[in-house]
């Protein structure tokens, strides 16, 4: 009897411990904003925020030119991303402008970091 105890406590642990691999990568937020954290690249007017899970068309706001300018000291190529953690306000709305079916508006930078490379530390074969 006491094992069945014991098999039940754990069985209950492990359904009400659920294993999250993604990243907070969104966190609703109250106010109807939401903190979104991910990849960014703005070039040629257009700009874009991927997730681990979504990507995000940005609307051109100053935010948006403020983001660019601490973004641009972080890249050595004008098409690198950054790693961004922003906060703003996501519609599904059309937009003749921005076409992908997710898009953020920002309305606050919470942080501004180089992106991982996913490169560094190999040994590039010569040709």
């Amino acid at each position: 009897m006491k094992n069945l105890g014991v098999l039940i406590l754990c069985i209950s642990l492990f359904v009400s411990c659920k294993n999250n691999n993604k990243s907070n990568e969104t966190k609703h937020q109250d106010d109807n904003l939401t903190v979104l954290k991910g990849e960014f690249v703005y070039y040629d007017g257009a700009a874009v925020l991927q997730t681990d899970n979504e990507i995000y068309g940005v609307f051109i706001t100053d935010k948006l030119e403020e983001l660019n300018k601490q973004a641009e000291t972080l890249k050595n190529n004008k098409t690198d991303m950054v790693t961004v953690e922003i906060q703003g306000r996501v519609t599904q709305e059309k937009d003749e402008n921005i076409l992908w079916d997710n898009k953020v508006e920002i309305l606050k930078i919470l942080s501004v970091t180089p992106a991982k490379n996913e490169n560094e530390g190999l040994i590039k074969r010569g040709s």
